[in-house]
């Protein structure tokens, strides 16, 4: 069972910038796609950005494209989402997921595993 720890959400201005970490129980995510998804308030979740660990492939939902970035630490375990020129429309609870597989998917159901979410919220 692989448990998902998320940090570093807050409050911010329109504008501002946020850096999200995501750490897991697991020894090594060698093998795993990390996904960020978001929900905001009676929105269904969608998807924010992955990356393969093993080989770096990142992909990003285009309401994000050139302001987010999704990156990795292996020494540390740790996937990472910054958050650049954020909007109001970025505020909702931020979730990061795994799934062991080579491929990345945009869907919830292609996930296995949940952290417990993390606030975002952006102030106009």
């Amino acid at each position: 069972q692989v448990q998902l720890v998320e940090s570093g959400g807050g409050l911010v201005q329109a504008g501002g910038s946020l850096r999200l970490s995501c750490a897991g129980s697991v020894r090594t995510f060698s093998g795993y796609v990390m996904g960020w998804f978001r929900q905001a308030p009676g929105k269904e979740r969608e998807f924010v950005a992955a990356i393969t660990w093993n080989n770096g492939r990142m992909d990003y939902a285009d309401s994000v494209k050139g302001r987010f970035t999704i990156s990795r630490d292996n020494a540390k375990n740790t996937v990472y989402l910054q958050m650049n020129s954020l909007k109001p429309e970025d505020t909702a609870v931020y979730y990061c997921a795994a799934d062991y597989s080579s491929y990345i998917v945009n869907v919830p159901i292609g996930y296995d595993y949940w952290g417990k979410g993390t606030q975002v919220t952006v102030s106009s």
